[in-house]
Formats: C-alpha cells, sequence, structure tokens
C-alpha cells in the first residue's frame, strides 16, 4: 500500500535553475498536507516548502491553494470516470462488471490513499466558492456509470432484496468503508488486502444477486 496520512516531510530546496518544476509534484505534495492539515490548515508555504522549491514559484503554477485543491479532486474523479465507463462498456455479465467496479474501485484507493482520502472521505474543509459545475457533474457521473450496470441486474429480475438505487449504494458504502478505514488505521492488524477485496465483493454480491 501507499503511505497513508503522513506528516508532512520537508525538502530540500531546489537550487535556482534546477529543471521544470512539474505541476505533478505539486500536486503530489499538496494531497498529502491537505490530507494531514486539512485545507484550513495547509498553506502555500508548507506545499512550496514539502516540494522544496520558493512560494513565488509554486504560484506559477496555481494561483491558489483552492485551484490546487480542484485540480486534485478533478484528476481523481476523471480517472474514476474513465475506469468505470471502459469497465461499464464490456459485453459481460452485469455482475461481472460491477465487481471489476467495485474493485477497480477499491484498488484505486488503496494505491493512492491521499487522494481518496480528500474526494471521498470529506474531512478536510474546502474553499467557500462553490467547485465548478463540470466538477460537480463529473463526481455524479462516476456514479451514475456505476448504477446504471447495477440496473440491469435490478431490470432482470436477479436482487433478493432492495431496489437498484439502494443495492448501488449499500455497494458503494460497503466497500467505502473498507478502503477508507485501511487508509485512515494503517496500524492496525489488517488481513492481505487481497483477502479482504475478495471476501468483500465475493460476501456482498454473493448475498445480493440471485444466480
Amino acid at each position: 500500500m501507499s503511505e497513508a496520512i503522513t506528516t508532512p516531510r520537508k525538502s530540500a530546496r531546489k537550487a535556482k535553475g534546477d529543471g521544470h518544476l512539474r505541476r505533478a509534484e505539486i500536486l503530489e505534495a499538496a494531497e498529502r498536507i491537505f490530507v494531514a492539515n486539512g485545507y484550513e490548515g495547509a498553506t502555500i508555504r508548507k506545499i512550496a516548502d514539502e516540494v522544496g522549491v520558493s512560494s513565488t514559484a509554486l504560484y506559477m503554477h496555481f494561483q491558489d491553494k483552492g485551484c490546487i485543491l480542484l485540480e486534485i479532486c478533478e484528476r481523481t474523479l476523471r480517472l474514476l470516470y474513465e475506469r468505470n465507463s471502459e469497465i461499464a462498456a464490456k459485453p459481460l455479465d452485469p455482475v461481472v462488471r460491477v465487481q471489476m467496479m467495485l474493485e477497480a474501485y477499491m484498488r484505486w484507493g488503496m494505491e493512492h490513499p491521499n487522494a481518496y482520502e480528500l474526494v471521498y472521505s470529506g474531512r478536510p474543509q474546502v474553499p467557500a466558492d462553490p467547485w465548478p459545475e463540470d466538477t460537480n457533474n463529473l463526481s455524479t457521473q462516476c456514479y451514475e456509470v456505476f448504477r446504471n450496470v447495477v440496473r440491469e441486474i435490478a431490470a432482470a429480475g436477479r436482487l433478493r432484496v432492495g431496489t437498484a438505487e439502494s443495492a448501488a449504494q449499500s455497494l458503494w458504502m460497503s466497500c467505502h468503508g473498507v478502503v477508507a478505514l485501511l487508509a485512515s488505521r494503517p496500524a492496525f492488524a489488517w488481513a492481505d488486502r487481497d483477502d479482504l477485496v475478495t471476501v468483500t465483493l465475493d460476501g456482498l454480491l454473493n448475498g445480493l444477486v440471485v444466480d
């Protein structure tokens, strides 16, 4: 698993003229600081120190920390949307596609706990100004692609209980709980992560879906 929440580490200041500063480097550092300190506790200076550049150099890439947080969340949601859309379009049984989408979601969260916490755990405060409509729409679309495949299962009369909406939400919420606990409690003696994914998905789908 990638590193969970940690105290931001201060990087050595990069020498002047030491190559181009990549936006990805700023975003990765900002993820760590937003998770560790919350939105209000993060500052441009802290992010710049984590990367090892001056605040002035960082401002050349981002206007403020709100812009940094927005790009982190947009990038995360775009990746999840693309993965869901790709899986949803496969000519496979809908139960298989749902399982693939949930597994991809869980494994992504385990590999990127900092970005996952920012987007899905919702603890860091966000800018007062509302985010662009496109960003909110992207978040909704991620869920809708998944829900639509669950609707295929419901339409075929294969749900043991509940509706397509309650089934989709319960599946998502259950998987979120596993990923969120792994990210927020890294010191706990968790079982093998592959086993956790398999047991969670098999238990959920075998209990909910009629063969």
